[in-house]
């Protein structure tokens, strides 16, 4: 029996991986401060070459991993207010994609990772860049349909945009007991903006 070998683009992107999961389980338990690159190359099975190959050094890991969670949450949020039976009116889509957010945010890792650390170690415009390629542009086209749609009242998009995704971290942040509280108020927000 001929055993099937990968092809060495196959091995990389499994070493990819492999270090981006390990970087980001260690990332959500410790802290990126608390984390250092001998235990995510030892949790990956992999040598410290083979993360210097991918990663130009434990920031870029870093910055990869809140990418990933970036994009995760922003998937989320897609598939709840674009999905099979996702709501037609648009604030009720923005009202789902809020609520697809807070539940995609319940991973007290990826809070840890995308609200905490990814602010203080990346600085807010390298992940300014990283949100406008994924939760922010998920929100502003949401708004923007919304106000295609006519539902919404005669509000600029953008700032619109800017303040919901502040008011949906805050949300994320909050202790599991409030996050209803928090939840209806998004809601209360949200609903607030329909045109009259």
């Amino acid at each position: 029996m001929q055993v099937e070998r990968r092809s060495q683009d196959e091995r990389r992107a499994a070493t990819r991986q492999a270090l981006l999961q390990a970087a980001r389980d260690l990332f959500a338990d410790k802290g990126y401060a608390a984390t250092g690159t001998p235990e995510i190359v030892a949790a990956a099975g992999v040598t410290r070459g083979a993360l210097y190959h991918h990663f130009a050094d434990k920031l870029a890991l870093f910055a990869a991993v809140v990418e990933d969670e970036h994009a995760a949450v922003a998937a989320a949020i897609t598939a709840m207010a674009d999905g099979e039976g996702a709501p037609a009116d648009m604030i009720d889509a923005l009202v789902a994609g809020g609520d697809a957010f807070l539940a995609a945010m319940q991973d007290p890792g990826r809070r840890r990772i995308m609200l905490i650390d990814a602010p203080a170690v990346l600085g807010p415009e390298a992940l300014d860049a990283i949100n406008q390629k994924y939760g922010q542009r998920t929100l502003v086209e949401g708004v923007q349909c919304a106000r295609d749609a006519g539902v919404l009242a005669d509000v600029p998009v953008e700032p619109v945009a800017q303040l919901l995704g502040a008011l949906f971290d805050r949300a994320a942040l909050a202790p599991e007991a409030d996050i209803p509280a928090y939840r209806a108020a998004m809601e209360a927000v949200i609903r607030g903006l329909r045109k009259a």
